[in-house]
């Protein structure tokens, strides 16, 4: 693992924060006018939130985190990107949510950053786990962080998509490959790119689903539900179809493109 993974994620998401906030893929003026960044799917799953406390791990700039303020939590978000925090400040001032809190800190460290305060739920959002070296470690921090009778939520990407080739017809890539990939690549999954000073460099993980739901038993949580979703969120591949959501053509085998779950404390 290089030794640097930390330092060269942190700036690299540095670079990205003024990128995605003027991006068409945030629209962050549609979102100030009402839109509505959360999938059903999570709604529906999450459930009410009303008059709960809510904490976003690795929250970026704040949409996720502020959506569920909407929907009656008292949220704080927490990310290791001190950009993204101000970002995320700053929208929570436009859009008057004023209790919403946001944190810089890596999400190792959240139990102290958080003065070890203990939420309702703790929600983490798509494209987080891959930034992660040590699944049992995350685990363990997300249980500390849900209070008795609370629970964890966890939308992701599903890893299985990963071991396709860029057509998604063929697969391509080793479903438990566990070692460290690093990337040279000064693109984002928005409509831009970094900045020419922007770091470039970033350090990814591969987590099969064994090893997640795994970490969350062994941290001391109860799974409720794992639902795998034959949809993505994006055009993954050249070959998916749009209807709302993205999906391989009718008619040829599905695949797991998503997964969401919910594990419980006791209380």
């Amino acid at each position: 693992m290089p030794d640097d993974w930390l330092a060269a994620n942190r700036a690299n998401w540095d670079g990205r924060v003024p990128v995605h906030v003027a991006s068409e893929f945030y629209d962050v003026d549609g979102f100030v006018a009402g839109g509505e960044p959360l999938r059903d799917f999570e709604l529906a799953e999450v459930g009410d939130v009303k008059g709960k406390s809510l904490l976003h791990l690795q929250c970026h700039f704040g949409q996720d985190t502020l959506s569920w303020a909407r929907h009656g939590a008292t949220v704080t978000g927490l990310d290791f990107s001190r950009p993204a925090v101000e970002a995320a400040t700053g929208l929570a001032g436009r859009i008057g949510a004023d209790t919403a809190r946001f944190v810089v800190s890596d999400v190792y460290d959240a139990v102290s950053a958080l003065d070890g305060r203990r939420f309702d739920i703790v929600y983490t959002g798509l494209g987080a786990l891959c930034w992660l070296p040590d699944l049992t470690r995350w685990a363990r921090t997300a249980a500390a962080l849900v209070a008795p009778g609370g629970f964890l939520y966890l939308a992701e990407f599903h890893p299985f998509a990963d071991v396709l080739a860029e057509d998604g017809r063929t697969v391509e890539y080793d479903y438990f490959h566990n070692e460290a990939t690093v990337w040279d690549d000064p693109s984002t999954y928005t409509d831009g790119e970094l900045a020419p000073t922007a770091p470039a460099v970033t350090v990814e993980w591969q987590h099969g689903l064994g090893e997640v739901v795994s970490a969350l038993v062994a941290a001391g949580l109860r799974i409720e539900f794992l639902h795998e979703h034959d949809f993505t969120v994006f055009a993954r591949f050249p070959v998916l179809e749009h209807h709302g959501v993205f999906r391989f053509p009718e008619g040829r085998p599905r695949v797991p493109l998503m997964y969401s779950l919910r594990a419980s404390k006791p209380a």
